[in-house]
């Protein structure tokens, strides 16, 4: 296992630890009241008599250190018990781990999107700097990264569903209902993956091994594809885990625009209805995801470049 890999997977269980703690102080930094919210969901009531909070706070432990409170809730955390919700009275997890299949699926698509369109218009914008090709990729890039979802989203909804009637506006299950959420949270990875994949390629087209395939009498498609477009692809390579983290998390505009059951809408949702146990398991599941896709892609980018591989084992 090369030497980088090998600390990232030995400082997972500090970043999650940390940022659980962070995750765990959450609604107290933003003055939540967590038996109030409690007495709330249970009976309806805005001001719960003074005897009752405190044997709710008594149950829930709330009369403990917060050390304790917080070991506690780890603990049950790791174990898979992530509470009731609040706002609907049943388990955390069942509902968190539907939303995420979805939100998988809609990231997922996504990202191969990106990668699809984004990486060869880095490639061919590479190969005539300067071109009319490369003007229009780094323009239309300069846009997707610019343009945010939730002015995009409205833009497609009122072309493709108002405007023409191809594509429905809301839903989710029906392929074509993927449509323009997946376009919609695709334009920014897209963009970014375009402009990374045309400077890493500018670079290694420079490199010895690319002259020397040339020397060789390769025919151009084979240098570009294969001895220059595999080492140009591992910013984006690397990344990859970053953006679908990133994604998962960012969804929320996609999913509430789009009518999409997401985490992104669930998340949503239990900050609109103050329902801390479902928000404070969401933002762990989404950190230890990105931590676990950070490492995946890291590694595989690391495997693909050799350059990368011996800088990183230098440090």
């Amino acid at each position: 296992m090369p030497a980088g890999v090998l600390r990232r997977v030995l400082s997972i269980p500090v970043l999650i630890v940390a940022a659980s703690f962070g995750i765990f102080l959450l609604p107290r930094l933003a003055g939540a009241d967590t038996t109030r919210a409690v007495i709330r969901a249970r009976t309806a009531e805005a001001a719960p008599d003074p005897e009752v909070a405190a044997r709710v706070a008594r149950e829930l432990g709330l009369d403990r250190s917060l050390l304790e409170q917080y070991l506690a809730w780890l603990g049950h955390a790791v174990r898979g018990d992530l509470g009731f919700s609040f706002a609907t009275r049943t388990p955390v997890a069942p509902q968190l781990f539907d939303a995420l299949g979805v939100s998988a699926v809609l990231t997922a698509l996504a990202l191969l999107l990106a990668a699809v369109v984004g990486i060869p218009a880095g490639v061919y914008a590479a190969r005539r700097p300067g071109g009319w090709l490369d003007r229009s990729v780094t323009g239309l890039s300069v846009a997707g990264v610019a343009v945010p979802e939730f002015i995009l989203a409205p833009v497609l909804v009122l072309i493709f569903a108002v405007g023409m009637g191809v594509l429905p506006a809301t839903g989710w299950g029906d392929p074509v209902q993927a449509v323009l959420p997946v376009a919609t949270l695709a334009a920014f990875p897209t963009a970014l993956a375009a402009q990374l994949t045309r400077a890493d390629m500018l670079d290694v087209l420079g490199r010895p091994h690319v002259t020397l395939a040339r020397a060789k009498g390769l025919s151009e498609r084979r240098v570009i594809w294969v001895h220059a477009a595999r080492l140009a692809c591992t910013s984006v390579t690397s990344l990859s885990g970053i953006f679908f983290a990133g994604m998962l998390s960012g969804a929320v505009v996609v999913e509430v625009i789009f009518a999409v059951p997401g985490l992104g809408r669930l998340l949503y949702d239990a900050v609109m209805a103050q329902d801390l146990p479902m928000l404070q398991s969401g933002l762990l599941l989404v950190v230890a995801i990105a931590v676990a896709a950070s490492l995946l892609a890291e590694s595989v980018a690391l495997l693909g470049d050799p350059v990368a591989r011996q800088v990183r084992a230098g440090r």
